[in-house]
Formats: structure tokens, C-alpha cells, sequence
């Protein structure tokens, strides 16, 4: 059958159907779900049933590099910065010196499996030191877990920072390996370099957005994704050109906009959290289409080697001398030290060998995408017992997704803002005229049992009862800290 652009649209569709069909593989028995997106992408590829063959490195590494930018977005606009702001110093200490404590402690061991030269081996270290917590929080998801503490934002943060750091390093070891007369010291002012600019054009282009999206009043609600997208690849690609990490501009700008208000927050949010999930799945099938399985054969042993020296002694190490001065116990640390899955990032990285046509490129790749399979595998299924384990594991409570949303307006600092009554709120039982709160707080619903309530002065609160209230945020405070101490903390209205 001659191949068509409707049956290529068709067999792309098959593939996108079944991956998220198949991601209900994940929700069962806790498998990351970019495992089963790989392992479709393979079982339709040359190798498997599909008979696929795809062998574009170039073009598989551009649609790595587009998917990792919206991802990277999507998960800074998601961090809550009040969340993140109390581990920043935790976060970026392992996102840096770990990232980089790993890729030496792998790179040594690399060098001894696969004989490969020092600078090839730390290349190869350098390419799986990155985490995915994406997958981490997949799988706690599914099997409802929640973990106790700071331990979620420190994770996030982690992973979401520490990819500028394998990229630089990856970078960098393929230009000392072409260039064998060049110094590792060398490298040293680029790393600076690419930092600082990454973070000054990822924050000013985070303030541009902000102006933009409350200041364009654009008439069709449609068009603000298509500006933020816009926004998106100007951090990356202008940053990119100036020399400065294009990864971490498009994370910072997602953090700068997600600790702001602006116009339609909670739609573009939505928007790219299901941007993200088909970026993820186009990535996981791009790669898993690329791999041939029959390659994988020859470092099973070896890889298997490499993988229990990244998560039994690299990790481990990298997160001790990480946290060293860290308030983190020994559980935790044990717990952070397990949850280092790789995921994507690894396998796009082994891609920019080849890409260099370095000697071992296919070695490289194939060992990397083995360490990665095996990390998510054996890491991923086993998290929710380990955190039981450390008993670092807390109650799964159900979030409420409430069915308003508010458009911010200048002058008006006004938000939408949850209160959950905890169960031994003294208003319980009292209705809502008897509280007594202030003019400036409106309850607008209030969620008991699944159900929304539209409220008048008469309702009778109930301890678990959800309140959305309308109010400034410093209103806010005062009715949460009314809610949970006593009647008298309320300043008379």
C-alpha cells in the first residue's frame, strides 16, 4: 500500500489511542505510565509487530526538544511557589552538585563496565543524571499516595531544574571529546554563563507574558494559549541564541507566570496539562520507535550493571552530599534517594552523539535507553511500598475542583480561594449568619460529600465541608486562622 498523508494521520492516531488506552496499565498495577508509551512506540517499531522503521536521530532529537520545552512550561506554571520557595536552597543544591555528583559517579562506573574512554564515560554519566518526576507522581497518583512534609516540592523542583544541568554537562563532554586538546576547566565560565542567562531571560520573559496576557484584552479567549505558546518558544529560542540554557528559560517562565494572577490562570493550566500529557506521548513513542530491541540485547548485563550502580550507589551518594546540611531525617533522604527515576530527558540526551558521530554513539544510546527502562521499571513499581516502608506516606485526600472560575480585573485583588473545615472546626454545626464574618468574605459554594451547595445564612456548616470563598488574600488568612483557633481571632466587622 503506496503511503498517504491520511494514512499516516491514521496510523499516528492508532498509536495516540493506544497509548492512552494502554495507560490504564499505569492506574492498575502502578507502572509509569512513560513506560507503557515507550513500549508501545517499540512494539510498533521495526523490531516489533507494527513493523514501523523509524531511524531519524535528527528528526527524533527535534521533537524531543520541542516536547521537553512545552513540559518544562506546563510544570512551572503548575509549582506552587509557596510550596517551593521553603526547599529552594535544598532543590537547587541537588538540581546542580547532585546532577553533577551523579554523572561522575556513573561516568567512573561506565568507564569500568564498557572500557569506554574517561571522557566517554562521564559523557554517558552525564546523560542519565537527570530525574523525571513527572513519572514519580504518575505512580503515586495511581496507587494514592501522598507523601508527608516538604518531600513533593522538593521533588518537583529537583526535576524540574536539574535538566539544564545534564544538558550543559552532555554539551559540553561531546565538545571535549571532539576536541581532546580542550580543558574540563574550560567549561567552567559556560556553565555560569548559561545559567545566569537562562534565569534573567526565563524571568523577563515571564514578566513580558504577564504584561501581555492583562494588558492585550484579546477578543476571542482561544488566542491566549496561542500567545503563551508564542511566548514559550521566544524564551527558549532567544535564550538559546545568546548562549544561555534554553531549558531552564522556559521553567522559569513558567514559574514566574504560575506564582502570578492574570487572566484565565486556571484555563491555561488546564490547557497545558493536556498539552503536556500528548507532548509526553509523542515523545515517548518518537523514542520508542527509534529504538531497536534486537540492539538492546548485547548490554542487558552490563546495563543491568550500570543501572543498580545509578540507583544503589550514584543516587545515593549524589543526594547525601546534597542534603548534607539539609533537616531532612534518614528516611526521607532514603525516600528521595529511591524516587531518582530517569525519563525522557536521558534518552533525547543519548541522541546528541550521534548527532556528534562520536565513536561509541550507539553504544551510548542503547545502554542509556536500557538504564532508563530499567530504572522506571524496578524504581517506579517499587515506590509506593518504600514510601510505606520509611513511612514517609500520608492519607491521599481528595481534591476538590470547584466549577467557578474568576477573570481577575485591575484594581481588584478579589480571588477564589478554598477553606477545608478540619474535623474538629468549632463552627461545625453553626450556620453561616452565626459566625460573624467579615463583609469583605462572600462563601460563594460550599462542597460536602461530593456535592456543591449554593449557600445562604442559614446553612449549617459541617466539619469536611470545602467553603470557596471570595475575598483578598489577607481576608483569606485571617477567616482560615478564624476557622481553626476561636471566634474572638476575628477583627469586629
Amino acid at each position: 500500500m503506496q503511503f498517504t498523508l491520511e494514512l499516516g494521520l491514521i496510523l499516528a492516531a492508532v498509536l495516540l489511542v493506544l497509548s492512552v488506552t494502554a495507560s490504564k496499565i499505569s492506574d492498575r498495577f502502578g507502572i509509569p505510565a512513560l513506560l507503557v508509551f515507550l513500549v508501545v512506540g517499540m512494539l510498533a517499531g521495526s523490531d516489533g509487530p507494527g513493523g514501523i522503521y523509524f531511524d531519524d536521530a535528527s528528526l527524533a532529537q527535534s521533537i524531543g526538544v520541542i516536547a521537553l520545552v512545552v513540559i518544562l512550561f506546563s510544570g512551572g506554571l503548575d509549582t506552587e511557589w509557596k510550596s517551593v520557595r521553603p526547599v529552594l536552597k535544598e532543590g537547587l543544591t541537588l538540581a546542580t552538585l547532585g546532577t553533577l555528583i551523579t554523572a561522575l559517579v556513573v561516568g567512573a562506573f561506565a568507564h569500568l563496565i564498557f572500557h569506554l574512554s574517561w571522557v566517554e564515560g562521564m559523557l554517558l554519566g552525564a546523560i542519565v543524571s537527570s530525574t523525571d518526576a513527572a513519572a514519580v507522581f504518575a505512580v503515586l497518583r495511581s496507587r494514592g499516595v501522598r507523601l508527608r512534609g516538604t518531600l513533593k516540592p522538593l521533588l518537583e523542583l529537583e526535576s524540574g531544574s536539574n535538566d539544564p544541568m545534564a544538558v550543559f554537562l552532555t554539551v559540553g563532554l561531546i565538545q571535549l571529546a571532539l576536541n581532546p586538546g580542550k580543558s574540563a576547566w574550560q567549561l567552567v565560565p559556560l556553565f555560569f554563563q548559561q545559567m545566569i542567562l537562562g534565569a534573567v531571560m526565563g524571568y523577563a520573559v515571564g514578566i513580558l507574558s504577564l504584561y501581555l496576557i492583562n494588558r492585550l484584552k484579546l477578543g476571542y479567549d482561544g488566542l491566549y494559549p496561542v500567545l503563551t505558546i508564542g511566548m514559550i518558544f521566544i524564551s527558549y529560542g532567544a535564550t538559546a541564541l545568546l548562549g544561555g540554557s534554553g531549558f531552564l528559560a522556559v521553567y522559569v517562565t513558567g514559574l514566574v507566570l504560575g506564582r502570578a494572577d492574570f487572566l484565565h490562570k486556571r484555563s491555561l493550566i488546564r490547557f497545558y496539562d493536556g498539552t503536556a500529557w500528548l507532548m509526553q506521548i509523542i515523545m515517548f513513542l518518537t523514542l520508542g520507535l527509534l529504538v531497536f530491541p534486537s540492539r538492546l540485547v548485547p548490554v542487558i548485563l552490563p546495563g543491568l550493571g550500570l543501572a543498580l550502580a545509578l540507583m544503589l550507589v550514584a543516587r545515593p551518594i549524589s543526594v547525601l552530599l546534597g542534603l548534607l546540611f539539609s533537616r531532612y531525617r534518614w528516611r526521607e533522604r532514603a525516600f528521595i534517594s529511591w524516587v531518582g527515576l530517569r525519563g525522557a530527558v536521558p534518552i533525547i540526551l543519548a541522541l546528541y552523539p550521534k548527532m556528534a558521530e562520536l565513536p561509541h554513539a550507539d553504544l551510548i544510546f542503547n545502554v542509556v535507553f536500557f538504564v532508563v527502562l530499567t530504572s522506571v521499571l524496578v524504581q517506579g513499581t517499587l515506590i509506593p511500598p518504600v514510601a510505606r516502608l520509611l513511612k514517609v506516606d500520608a492519607p491521599e485526600e481528595s481534591k476538590v475542583t470547584h466549577p467557578l472560575e474568576m477573570v481577575p480585573v485591575d484594581g481588584w485583588q478579589g480571588k477564589l480561594r478554598e477553606i477545608r473545615l478540619p474535623s474538629n472546626c468549632w463552627a461545625s454545626g453553626k450556620a453561616i449568619y452565626e459566625l460573624g464574618l467579615p463583609m469583605e468574605y462572600l462563601i460563594v459554594l460550599i462542597e460536602r460529600g461530593g456535592k456543591w451547595i449554593i449557600p445562604n445564612g442559614s446553612v449549617i456548616l459541617q466539619a469536611g465541608d470545602t467553603l470557596l470563598g471570595l475575598s483578598s488574600a489577607e481576608v483569606q488568612e485571617q477567616v482560615e486562622q478564624f476557622f481553626c483557633t476561636a471566634p474572638a481571632s476575628l477583627p469586629e466587622r
